[in-house]
């Protein structure tokens, strides 16, 4: 009878049997793959539109909703003379938010005009999200029917987005032209009757460099200060002054023209552009740029000593860098120096938030804006970026 030895068997068999074991501790501590809980996706952080960037590593799933004023009212009636500036600030601490707060009711017609004697009323939805409703008031234009199915509704009366008069003086000048226009662009040689350096309305002058077919009616222009990048020192532009308006009697090589207006004195070398468009219309909606915008104030209209509420100003933002009519910037004043008690070294002090301005008139590389509010002095070449 053979003889055979146990023990290695009897290893194996108890190495099989902690294998095992081990197996199944592992599947009972770790779920398959399908049942594991996925990770949150990742956030990148943002900064509030009401207040200076954060550190935080993250930004909220969802922007907090517009803050609205502890004293805003439960009911407004619109009256003449009021803005859509001044709704939104009667409702909102940041009224570049307004359209997000703004119920657009479908079975109102243009619901984005707002007329004298409507009713702005504000609510909250069952998730605590502040609405503004309107009900059509009595001054509102009732629709008239075109068509089946088409309707449409005259601007009438409807309130403005900023107020008129205060950019009205400056809608038919200045203007930013490039240099490549002023180069190709007719210009004054001189009065008809006489060498006078200087003419008027109702004078006739020759002109050089009208096109073979020139217009009937042009804008007569002074060419004003030079627009430049503060960073690069590129040229942007310059702006062109209106002096008057002419209209051309005889083309040629000079041509003659009559001097119909002036508002100023015309002068040799003054050019002749195409008159602008006169279809500015204020009504728009402010809101913040949706891509970041930074840029500085280049210039105040009319030379004003100081900068403040409902002054136009020129910045080097514009199309080129996704600046749109009605979008809104804040205002930062430069931080200034101070000396360290203690080390007696300079320190660079943070720029402080001085006012909030709305772009009205906006071009390739530069724009004009309305200062809609302005909390402490704003100067030249202070900056701008989003709200």
């Amino acid at each position: 009878m053979k003889k055979y030895n146990v023990f290695p068997r009897l290893v194996a068999r108890s190495l099989v049997s902690a294998a095992v074991a081990l197996a199944l501790a592992a599947c009972a501590s770790n779920p398959p793959q399908s049942a594991r809980p996925r990770p949150a996706p990742e956030q990148t952080p943002t900064a509030s539109s009401d207040s200076p960037a954060q550190s935080a590593p993250h930004k909220p799933a969802a922007q907090a909703a517009p803050q609205i004023r502890p004293d805003a009212p439960k009911r407004y009636v619109v009256k003449k003379g009021d803005t859509l500036w001044d709704l939104a600030s009667k409702f909102l601490k940041s009224p570049w938010r307004w359209p997000e707060i703004w119920y657009l009711n479908p079975d109102i017609h243009n619901p984005h005009w707002i007329y004298p004697g409507d009713v702005i009323t504000l609510t909250y939805t069952a998730s605590g999200k502040p609405q503004l409703h309107v009900k059509r008031g009595p001054q509102a234009p009732k629709t008239v029917k075109l068509k089946p199915r088409v309707r449409i509704q005259p601007i009438g009366n409807a309130i403005p987005t900023i107020p008129y008069d205060a950019v009205a003086p400056f809608l038919a000048s200045p203007r930013v032209v490039e240099a490549k226009r002023f180069a190709s662009a007719p210009y004054v040689l001189r009065a008809v009757n006489g060498a006078r350096l200087i003419v008027g309305a109702n004078q006739r002058v020759y002109v050089r460099n009208l096109p073979n077919k020139p217009l009937p009616d042009y804008q007569i222009v002074h060419k004003g200060r030079a627009l430049r990048d503060p960073q690069t020192g590129k040229l942007l532009g310059y702006e062109a002054i209106a002096v008057g308006e002419a209209k051309i009697l005889e083309d040629g090589s000079p041509g003659t023209a009559l001097v119909e207006k002036s508002s100023r004195e015309v002068r040799r070398g003054d050019y002749l552009l195409p008159p602008p468009a006169s279809n500015f219309r204020p009504y728009f909606t402010p809101k913040a740029p949706p891509k970041p915008v930074t840029g500085q104030i280049l210039s105040v209209y009319n030379n004003a000593p100081e900068i403040g509420q409902y002054q136009i100003v020129t910045i080097d933002v514009g199309k080129n860098q996704g600046l749109k009519v009605g979008d809104v910037l804040a205002i930062y004043q430069a931080g200034g120096k101070t000396q360290d008690p203690r080390t007696g070294k300079p320190v660079q002090l943070p720029p402080q938030r001085a006012g909030v301005l709305m772009a009205f008139r906006v071009y390739d590389h530069v724009s004009y804006a309305l200062v809609m509010r302005a909390s402490q002095s704003i100067h030249v070449m202070d900056r701008v970026r989003n709200p």
